[in-house]
């Protein structure tokens, strides 16, 4: 993914809202899994935006995202599980864009991918 221009409101609900008081990649981490699993508002559709060769979803391929992975799988960066054929499994968040969900969780969604194109990590 390419670098994106900064947004300072964005930067300032990561820096408050998200990462407030991270002292380190852990800490960022726990930030991050916590925003998610606290205001995103779970199932909701989505649609694979970026090929990923730890992911079998193709681009322009639609899921359902169910929850957030566990805390394990986010350690290096967010996954979500989702349904996909007729199985259930933890995908990279940043592959994905809303379809249809509530303003939160699409801002969240949209947060995190702004947090990865920028080149940021925990």
């Amino acid at each position: 993914m390419s670098r994106i221009p900064r947004d300072e409101e964005r930067e300032k609900r990561i820096d408050f809202d998200v990462v407030v008081d991270a002292y380190d990649d852990v800490e960022r981490a726990m930030g991050w899994f916590y925003y998610l699993a606290e205001q995103c508002d779970f199932p909701f559709k989505a649609r694979c935006i970026a090929e990923r060769s730890i992911s079998p979803l193709l681009v322009d391929e639609e899921v359902e995202v169910i929850s957030e992975a566990s805390a394990k799988e986010c350690e290096r960066e967010l996954f979500v599980e989702v349904q996909w054929k007729d199985r259930q499994m933890a995908v990279p968040l940043s592959q994905l864009s809303i379809i249809e969900s509530s303003n939160t969780s699409k801002q969240i969604v949209e947060d995190w991918q702004y947090w990865v194109q920028r080149g940021y990590e925990f």
